[in-house]
């Protein structure tokens, strides 16, 4: 079967966080490449599902039953491999307010909780929110590839590290970390006792010749130590129906989750998570793979135009997600010069570096999960406005 993802259907007034929030305050000419939820329809089989419950017409508490978690089970089994035991799995609709339970669960106020940056930011806002102190361990641009500062790292693990919070693959820089990468972190979060949060929201898009490995399939001794954080929200663009499965295999952790989610009234799942997800996960391989196909080669065209029309601008390769990673600092280092160029003069938004820290300034990040038209668009609104101007 055939998808078509080429098809632009306008956002506005459908409460759109990413497009109505940009209309008020950028205006409605300007096309928005910012937040991570795709601009491309769910797969059909989930739309004909959320209808189907929709006309039932009543609207009331549900729980997820056992063919939820058989779901949840059978797609880590066959994306992953990793086999889970139902009890394993613990609903909580958003992977950011379970990050936050967490940190209030797991560690004390001024506790050090430390992210590699740049950060997807709503995770590091977590620990800031909850009186926890931010530990940045800047990553290491080499070669056009990021890569953990080790050394850095362990000398803040050294000075007392509770919660290491690991985003897998990595945000927004699309690293798909190795396994080798992760024995190292895990290590250390071994020997300096903290605890492995990880964020695997977009670990269904990875590229060619990368692998994404959960870090809690390591050894038995790093899933003791490990809260791996699921949700299909990215892969099948159902971010509003608040679906995400937190994996926790040791149980004593397990159950002070549960019982922070009790005390923060999180119980029931939304009327619509439930059908969903398990649409999703069981009978819609087909879409994933064409939707896949379809951002390898959103990712190919923009490499081309880049290339060809603002050339000075690095793409960090991307081994994973649906984002890239992009390196202005050829044409300016400065943040207010590429919101003049990009956002006020292009009417492109995008997400400027240092909204995933300090060290982003200078880079921004793209969501090529659009119609291919719509990226085209974007991205000749900025060539014919980009201050270096290559005539062909």
């Amino acid at each position: 079967m055939s998808y078509n993802f080429d098809q632009v259907a306008s956002r506005f007034d459908t409460n759109s966080a990413k497009w109505d929030g940009a209309a008020d305050t950028l205006g409605r000419d300007v096309i928005v490449l910012s937040v991570a939820d795709m601009d491309l329809q769910a797969p059909p089989k989930v739309v004909d599902k959320v209808a189907s419950m929709a006309r039932h017409g009543i609207y009331g508490y549900t729980d997820p039953r056992p063919p939820y978690y058989a779901a949840v089970q059978h797609w880590l089994e066959r994306a992953y491999d990793w086999s889970v035991p139902e009890d394993w799995i613990v609903f909580c609709p958003r992977i950011v307010q379970a990050v936050s339970i967490i940190i209030e669960r797991f560690s004390e106020p001024g506790d050090r909780i430390l992210m590699h940056t740049p950060a997807y930011q709503p995770i590091a806002n977590a620990v800031e929110i909850n009186d926890r102190e931010l530990v940045q361990s800047p990553m290491l641009l080499r070669d056009g590839k990021y890569e953990i500062d080790f050394d850095d790292m362990e000398r803040q693990m050294k000075d007392g590290i509770k919660i290491v919070l690991l985003v897998s693959p990595h945000n927004p820089t699309g690293r798909v970390w190795t396994k080798q990468e992760l024995e190292r972190i895990a290590e250390l979060c071994i020997r300096y006792d903290a605890l492995i949060v990880s964020d695997d929201i977009h670990a269904d898009f990875i590229h060619e010749e990368h692998e994404h490995t959960i870090i809690a399939k390591l050894s038995q001794q790093v899933a003791e130590r490990s809260i791996i954080c699921t949700s299909p929200g990215k892969t099948f663009n159902l971010a509003s129906l608040e679906i995400a499965n937190i994996v926790i295999p040791n149980e004593k952790i397990r159950e002070r989750f549960r019982q922070g989610l009790r005390q923060a009234g999180i119980h029931n799942p939304t009327f619509f998570a439930v059908p969903a997800l398990e649409v999703a996960y069981t009978e819609c391989d087909d879409w994933l793979d064409e939707l896949r196909s379809y951002i390898k080669e959103n990712i190919a065209y923009t490499e081309a135009f880049f290339t060809e029309h603002m050339p000075e601008l690095k793409i960090i390769k991307a081994e994973g997600t649906f984002l890239l990673w992009v390196d202005c600092s050829a044409y300016s280092r400065n943040e207010s010069d590429l919101i003049e160029w990009i956002q006020n003069q292009s009417r492109v938004s995008v997400s400027f570096g240092t909204s995933f820290g300090a060290d982003g300034e200078g880079f921004i990040r793209l969501n090529l999960g659009a119609p291919r038209a719509l990226l085209q668009e974007a991205f000749e609104r900025m060539a014919n406005n980009y201050p270096l101007h290559h005539s062909s």
